[in-house]
């Protein structure tokens, strides 16, 4: 199957039971598989009139207590963004999967890219911090949707999937019965006590959650709003609003930094990439370590928030890092940022071409 096909078996198997989207290339066959697998499953499957409908119904869907997901490309989620926000600041479960194609704007439908890395962090109005998780290949694209969805449900919280053209449309033979599932988790629901929406109970940063329209009330805005979900100024209780949003995705950025990492321990430079460039970047480990000037190689799958730890980790033998990834350089500021130490060198390529292991091999010489 290719990778979109993943993305809807994923979500299936993660109780996901509700679908909005508009057609757009590459992203569309995600669309056109969960028409067929979503309604046996018990689902809905729809198109929206464009694509601010189609993520409007998911987040009513969300709230009414379905497990909801969207998929689009570049200028989708450009239209996304007003609902973006509005899922993070009400705190509404969502999985977006954004299938990357060459921009800017309409750019070439048919080609791939990684050019929305940063758009998905800081598309949003106030800045705060989102969940993009970055599958390499098709077994990836199902394992890491449903991890998508367990965060969405455990955080409440948007969660994007920064899928790519290559990935998402390249059939690859995949073996359900070897993928490591994760568990399901569901939302964390109260119990017969009072209930406020947005309360959080001790030691916890993420509030409870209850749909609307059941027999018990549920207030919802999209403005500051307090505990009991009513508007707000007051900026005693939009600075700690503001600061639990922020610190329940950051601090728990640990317990989902999904990676790849080969360190060889006599290496003096490591390979960081992610997405499809983490084929190459593999081929090219391979390849040193067998010519017996081996290289060490970090597979991002959590892109933010950004796993900051471990990157320290990972890289802490290294003299030398080269940042390899399909746009001109927007993941590359990140690791500059948390290696100041380290000498950090980047080839961004943001052409419709795919990286080579040959260009790979070649930038990063005898490192």
């Amino acid at each position: 199957m290719e990778g979109n096909e993943a993305v809807a078996w994923g979500a299936v198997a993660s109780g996901c039971r509700f679908f909005a989207g508009y057609p757009i290339t590459p992203a569309t066959t995600i669309f056109n598989t969960l028409l067929k697998i979503m309604p046996p499953a018990g689902g809905i499957c729809m198109q929206g009139e464009d694509e601010i409908a189609s993520i409007g119904y998911c987040l009513g869907a969300s709230m009414a207590g379905l497990k909801a997901m969207t998929a689009t490309s570049g200028p989708g989620i450009s239209l996304y963004s007003e609902q973006i926000s509005f899922a993070i600041g009400s705190e509404i479960p969502l999985v977006i999967v954004d299938v990357q194609r060459l921009g800017p704007s309409t750019g070439s439908a048919t080609k791939g890219a990684d050019g929305d890395v940063q758009f998905m962090r800081w598309g949003n109005s106030g800045g705060l911090p989102v969940i993009v998780l970055a599958p390499v290949d098709v077994a990836d694209c199902f394992v890491l949707t449903m991890h998508a969805f367990n965060l969405a449900e455990k955080l409440r919280c948007p969660v994007f999937i920064a899928s790519n053209k290559e990935i998402a449309m390249t059939k690859e033979s995949l073996d359900f019965e070897s993928l490591e599932r994760p568990p399901v988790i569901d939302r964390a629901r109260p119990g017969n006590k009072d209930y406020f929406p947005f309360t959080v109970r001790e030691n916890s940063l993420v509030p409870e959650f209850l749909p609307i329209g059941g027999s018990r009330l549920v207030r919802q805005t999209s403005s500051t709003h307090g505990d009991e979900g009513y508007i707000t100024t007051d900026f005693n209780i939009i600075s700690r609003f503001q600061n639990r949003l922020k610190n329940k995705l950051e601090s728990e950025v640990g317990s989902f930094a999904f990676h790849e990492s080969f360190i060889e321990e006599e290496a003096k430079s490591i390979i960081i990439t992610y997405g499809v460039t983490a084929r190459a970047a593999k081929a090219v480990y391979s390849i040193r370590k067998k010519e017996g000037r081996p290289v060490s190689l970090l597979v991002l799958k959590t892109l933010w928030p950004v796993p900051e730890k471990l990157i320290r980790d990972k890289t802490e033998k290294a003299n030398r890092v080269f940042v390899f990834e399909m746009n001109m350089g927007q993941y590359y500021g990140e690791i500059m940022r948390i290696l100041p130490d380290k000498k950090v060198d980047l080839f961004g390529q943001m052409d419709g071409r795919l990286i080579s292991p040959r260009q790979i091999m070649e930038a990063v010489g005898n490192g």
